[in-house]
């Protein structure tokens, strides 16, 4: 090896340790960029020197114990410069911690078996196309009764025992008034869900209670008929239960359909065998439903003549009780797990909050 070829070398192994030294990010990183090249080349260059012809071998050892101080020099000024940054960094975080803060809070529990429900249902819904609204809790007896085609003389208010209120206001008694409200708003066509809490004054038992949830469901265009409502709730059912449930479709009377219907699953805490949460009958109702009634349509602005539709109002909150395995309705409101008939039902398919 000749001189010139040893100073081209050590230039490349000098441009190299330069590279090395301002990609490095961390201090270990760049003490292994060094052992790598003082390892390396250069000490390679250094056991070569042998080779040299004995007048050129001092000069070529010099030159190369100039570059390996040259290396070392540069590592040890990015070194400084590294703990620099990182001196300054701990300093910062340490002007900013106030140790008379309470530390960060950690999310701790789960979600609600309705919450879970809840948000399964309007999954499946929105991917059909459905817009999900709300409505106030606090509802006008036009909104509520009226515009559902329930007048102030309809036998169908004294079944649902209402929460009347001193302004002449009332607690909603179903998510039904959300109905109109979204007609009015939006007119046609119209795909929407309502979730929502609803309140009635009645009785409490295994099956029911005085604060309940609810999901209302409505589809107006033009040519809806019964195939597209049946075929829309055994979709949602199937979507929710990740199974075919067993069901039955039953007519039943709603002022603001027609015709009406009753869609009722077998009880999924006694297998359809009978229990009070299904009051002995192997059935519990979680979505009356049926076609949009002319004058409900016509509060919406709507020409029944022109456009028919249907609605439903899926009970969230039987729902959860049949998906989880809760024998009494009770129990959501409570927080008290005693109720739940296998607790791994529900443990299984709890969503972590946060």
């Amino acid at each position: 090896m000749e001189l010139a070829e040893l100073q081209t070398q050590l230039a490349e192994i000098s441009r190299q340790a330069q590279a090395a030294a301002q990609q490095a990010a961390t201090i270990d990183a760049l003490r292994g960029a060094e052992s790598k090249i003082s390892k390396g080349p250069l000490a390679e260059l250094l056991k070569s020197i042998k080779s040299f012809p004995a007048e050129q071998r001092g000069p070529a050892g010099q030159a190369i114990n100039q570059t390996k101080k040259a290396v070392e020099e540069l590592f040890a000024a990015a070194q400084a410069r590294l703990r620099d940054a990182e001196l300054t960094g701990v300093k910062k975080l340490a002007a900013d911690f106030d140790p008379t803060l309470p530390p960060p809070s950690v999310p701790r529990g789960s979600l609600h078996p309705v919450t879970i429900v809840q948000r399964e249902v309007e999954r499946v819904f929105v991917g059909l196309g459905f817009s999900v609204v709300g409505g106030p809790e606090m509802e006008t007896e036009y909104f509520n009764f009226e515009a559902l085609n329930i007048p102030a003389d309809h036998p169908a208010r004294d079944t649902q025992d209402t929460f009347w209120l001193t302004n002449g206001w009332l607690l909603r008694t179903h998510t039904s008034p959300c109905q109109v409200r979204a007609m009015q708003r939006f007119g046609p066509p119209l795909r929407v869900i309502a979730p929502g809490r609803c309140f009635r004054y009645e009785s409490i038992d295994a099956s029911h209670e005085n604060t309940f949830f609810q999901i209302e469901g409505l589809l107006i265009d033009k040519d809806i008929s019964i195939a597209h409502l049946i075929a829309f709730m055994k979709l949602a059912l199937r979507e929710v239960f990740h199974r075919e449930p067993t069901i039955r479709l039953r007519p039943g009377f709603f002022p603001f359909v027609e015709p009406g219907f009753e869609l009722d699953m077998r009880c999924e805490i006694c297998g359809g065998s009978g229990c009070p949460t299904c009051k002995r009958s192997g059935w519990v109702e979680v979505m009356p439903c049926g076609m949009v009634h002319p004058n409900v349509l016509r509060h919406g602005n709507i020409d029944p003549h022109e456009y028919t539709g249907f609605a439903f109002g899926l009970g969230l909150t039987r729902l959860a009780m049949m998906k989880y395995g809760v024998s009494d309705i009770r129990v959501l409101n409570s927080g008290d797990l005693r109720g739940i008939v296998n607790p791994q039902r529900l443990a299984g398919r709890t969503i972590r909050a946060g």
